[in-house]
């Protein structure tokens, strides 16, 4: 049996009938640039959010790097985040001239340790990036707690985690901007590269709108210097029809991250897997389900799967303070020592919606048959 770790057409077939005659309609209008679609997804995003405004644009690199440089934030200041994450994030922190300063994660829900962020504060510091990473919230009862004692923004990181809940409310509606991707892979994704930014401060919405166009605040008129970073009208026709599935389709992660949670108990009874925990008032929407396998053996379960059939990917390898490209700020092995553990023993299995009872099943009973020391 094939088990893909993501299977994007499935998903297409099951609502071919609404999303065909979405993006015929933009065609036949021929108008393709922040039309329509891209204003109703904005209203409908933030309206999903628990946000007063949203703005889409190009991609979520694109969104972490506007939010950073509409607060006004560049050479000379700090911004706090994670090495564990994928590298846009301190990417967009380093191409507005920033710094980035880094906290270690939790070992159980990867997120952020905000106990770390006060000793990290300086009189640079101007923001926090918490990442609400593979869908699940960070703490943001803390991080909040923290920025506000010393005046910092709190930008969130929600690339992986749209519809994630922290005590009720949803990511995006907490942070001064909240910063999120549509990547095909994601729980809310188009057919190509897309982005949102929520916030309710009126004045921030102004101005990613007007940077996203160049800085413009009406046409050729430039009041700040901006880019061009819109999320297209096709794009958003996809993304409006496949908002009105994304809580059903959540549910249906949350379901199939529960039936690994079941099936493997054995295997986190023995020490052989840890799983993946929920924290308590938390709702985790599982972009990525990973287990953890201590003692080295997780590059072989990830071979022994691929045999199988059975797709898999590690996020992350490396952690973003051993990266080539940082050696400039002399962060060494050791540093950060929870997220080096975790690029060490972490694997994703498939916890996409259409995943069949069948394909649950295999994969479950090859990951089981492997650590317990069989053949499969």
């Amino acid at each position: 049996m094939k088990v893909a770790l993501f299977e994007l057409v499935r998903q297409y077939n099951a609502l071919k009938g609404e999303i065909d005659p979405a993006i015929s309609s933009v065609i036949s209008k021929g108008s393709f640039i922040l039309g329509e679609n891209v204003s109703g997804l904005e209203q409908e995003v933030a309206s999903f959010c628990g946000a007063k405004y949203a703005a889409g644009v190009a991609n979520g690199t694109d969104a972490l790097e506007l939010a950073i440089k509409a607060l006004g934030i560049g050479p000379g200041d700090e911004v706090i985040t994670v090495p564990f994450t994928f590298i846009a994030t301190t990417e967009a922190i380093c191409l507005n001239g920033a710094t980035p300063v880094l906290v270690d994660i939790e070992p159980d829900t990867f997120n952020m340790d905000a106990s770390q962020i006060e000793k990290k504060i300086t009189k640079r510091t101007k923001a926090v990036i918490p990442v609400h990473l593979f869908g699940q919230a960070c703490d943001m009862s803390a991080v909040e707690t923290a920025s506000k004692k010393h005046g910092i923004k709190v930008i969130e990181d929600c690339a992986q985690a749209i519809g994630a809940e922290y005590k009720g409310r949803k990511v995006g509606s907490f942070g001064d901007i909240g910063c999120f991707s549509f990547f095909p892979s994601k729980n809310l994704g188009c057919f190509g590269d897309g982005g949102m930014v929520t916030t309710s401060d009126k004045e921030t919405a102004d101005k990613i709108k007007m940077l996203r166009v160049h800085g413009q605040a009406q046409r050729y008129r430039h009041e700040i210097e901006g880019r061009n970073s819109r999320l297209d009208e096709l794009q958003a026709s996809i993304l409006r029809v496949k908002l009105r599935h994304l809580d059903g389709w959540n549910e249906s992660r949350r379901r199939n991250a529960a039936y690994y949670d079941k099936a493997f108990a054995p295997l986190k009874a023995s020490g052989k897997a840890v799983l993946p925990v929920e924290a308590e008032g938390r709702k985790h929407v599982y972009n990525i389900y990973n287990i953890r396998i201590p003692g080295g053996n997780r590059d072989g379960l990830r071979e022994a799967l691929t045999a199988k059939g059975v797709g898999t990917a590690v996020y992350y390898p490396i952690p973003l303070h051993l990266q080539p490209v940082y050696a400039k700020y002399g962060w060494k092995k050791g540093d950060f020592p929870v997220s080096e553990k975790a690029c060490d023993e972490v694997l994703a299995l498939p916890v996409y919606p259409e995943l069949e009872k069948e394909e649950l099943e295999y994969t479950a009973r090859c990951v089981k048959e492997y650590l317990a020391g069989s053949r499969i």
